[in-house]
């Protein structure tokens, strides 16, 4: 097996990984399947070289992952010490410290690795590998994998797997490159088999779920001359459908996906407060990650987001203005 990106330095990971006693591994809050999928994979390997390894996040697991090896293990909320503080925290997916939505006693006292691959990252780790070329976080794994000796097993391939499925959209991205399929046929022969998780991730939604879809589509709008599709979820929507937050997981492909669509924008509110999760989508030429940053948010260059506050009636004119300058 061949590393995505052979000139990626791990030294300073493998040398923290070797040296450290107590290791924990974290992921953004909301978790989606690349966040969850890189934490798994990285913490069967970790359990291979005999390392004492635990996995906790601000939340859980969403439940489209739950079938994979170790979900279980994953803590949610306040981190408990009663183990003892970790020596070594890994961050996986996550673009700055505050996504990761653990208090600053969390990080005493600990080195903080910080593994990306967006560009928008802040660099907010005593060690950083960030580099945008990889299709996902988990493809960073894999290569992390290689340069620790690490042979690959079911229990890493399968959430590995689902990381780099789920952040290429099924291999639809134009980060699906030839590289990135000999890596999902390494990892199709190491044990991750494709049509179960495929089932798992995207043919389990739930009646709740699809009375969300049914609202959300309602709010479809389009503008910009057609070339911009819109669709949003209220905290009322998913009062009236008894829906959650998960049940939007892939809600704006349904904008990305008609003809014309250079841009799809996805927003909305979780607990009818004021913060609004605003979600970009871009098809060909448009960068949405650039009008993400203006927003103060980030991604990449087709896939990205940020959190705003205010009305939706504001957060929709400033949004309608940096998408339409863009699209101009």
């Amino acid at each position: 097996m061949k590393p995505l990106i052979a000139a990626t330095d791990w030294q300073p990971v493998i040398d923290a990984i070797r040296s450290a006693r107590q290791i924990v591994l974290t992921t953004h809050c909301t978790p989606d399947g690349d966040g969850i999928g890189s934490q798994l994979g990285l913490y069967h390997a970790l359990r291979v070289l005999g390392k004492q390894v635990s996995m906790h996040n601000r939340d859980g697991v969403p439940r489209i992952y739950e079938f994979l090896d170790g979900a279980a293990e994953v803590g949610r909320g306040d981190y408990n010490a009663g183990g003892g503080r970790p020596d070594l925290i890994i961050s996986l997916d996550c673009g700055a410290r505050s996504r990761l939505g653990m208090p600053d006693p969390f990080f005493e006292s600990a080195t903080l690795v910080n593994i990306d691959h967006h560009a928008s990252n802040t660099r907010f780790g005593d060690i950083n590998i960030i580099d945008d070329a990889y299709c996902a976080t988990g493809a960073m794994v894999s290569d992390l994998l290689i340069a620790l000796g690490i042979e690959l097993n079911a229990a890493m391939a399968r959430p590995i797997y689902t990381a780099i499925l789920t952040d290429t959209a099924s291999f639809r991205l134009n980060s699906a490159t030839a590289e990135v399929y000999r890596l999902a046929a390494d990892l199709v022969e190491a044990g991750a088999e494709p049509w179960p998780i495929c089932m798992q991730v995207y043919e389990n939604r739930s009646l709740a779920g699809l009375k969300l879809l049914s609202e959300c589509l309602t709010t479809l709008t389009l503008r910009d001359n057609g070339r911009s599709a819109w669709v949003y979820v209220t905290h009322e929507m998913y009062e009236k459908t008894g829906a959650d937050v998960e049940d939007t997981e892939g809600l704006i492909d349904y904008a990305r996906a008609m003809q014309g669509i250079e841009v799809a924008v996805f927003i909305r509110n979780d607990d009818g407060g004021e913060q609004w999760k605003v979600s970009f989508r871009g098809k060909t030429y448009a960068d949405v990650g650039s009008v993400a940053a203006t927003l103060g948010g980030g991604g990449h260059r087709h896939a990205s987001g940020c959190l705003m506050h205010g009305s939706l009636e504001s957060i929709e004119a400033r949004v309608q203005k940096a998408v339409s300058e863009l699209l101009a």
